[in-house]
């Protein structure tokens, strides 16, 4: 199994002055998975390097196993050290992709067109995508080969417009993930704000939430298996 994970590069929330990146925990989690099944991890991101991270997912009370495993782990803090840029890439030498949220996709990874042609290079060849929390911004653009989005008429979640607002940040971000799944035609379904909620559908897959990450990345492994 060769799976692709794609981190924002962003850093900039909005115009407060303060910075974002890729959540911790999102990132993680699904990556113990992948690796405790025995894949072959590849990382990427617009450009390469060192991913921003959310300060806030840093903190004591947004720490998990996983985050702490990860902490502990000098191989793996090298290999997120080093990503690959997307432009390096192709889809043909991946079987899935997985893309990690925190609020930096909804500003590079939404609108990169290296990232969309990934996603729907995939799709159209039938292998799995995806997405968590904010990942799923990842949708927005991505179209099947009909030129339909490619959420449309399928179940899908990520992060809530009543999480977002809970964070206070529905007036900076720049779309709200819920009401851009919806727009696109996406059968949007949800859990409680901050419980864990899945939805798999075909070959896409996408989780609510943080505490979604290793669900959702249990249920792509769960598709590559199939």
């Amino acid at each position: 199994m060769r799976i692709l994970m794609i981190l924002t590069s962003h850093d900039r929330l909005g115009d407060t002055g303060k910075k974002t990146g890729f959540w911790l925990e999102e990132f993680a989690a699904p990556y113990y998975v992948f690796k405790d099944a025995g894949a072959v991890i590849t990382l990427a991101s617009p450009r390469g390097g060192q991913p921003p991270l959310d300060p806030k997912s840093d903190l004591p009370d947004a720490q998990t196993d996983a985050t702490e495993r990860f902490r502990a782990d000098p191989a793996a803090q090298a290999q997120l050290a080093n990503t690959h840029k997307l432009t390096e890439l192709s889809a043909d030498d991946f079987d899935a992709v997985f893309y990690p949220g925190g609020h930096g996709p909804l500003w590079d990874l939404a609108e990169d067109a290296d990232s969309i042609a990934l996603i729907e290079a995939l799709a159209a060849a039938g292998k799995p995508v995806a997405a968590v929390c904010h990942g799923p911004a990842v949708l927005r653009h991505a179209q099947t080969k009909t030129g339909t989005p490619l959420v449309s008429g399928k179940k899908v979640t990520g992060f809530t417009n009543s999480e977002e607002e809970a964070v206070q940040l529905t007036g900076i971000v720049p779309f709200l993930v819920e009401d851009m799944l919806r727009q696109n035609g996406g059968d949007y379904r949800k859990a409680d704000d901050w419980h864990p909620h899945v939805e798999s559908d075909g070959l896409l897959v996408t989780g609510q939430n943080p505490v979604s990450s290793e669900p959702a990345a249990s249920a792509l492994l769960a598709l590559l298996k199939h």
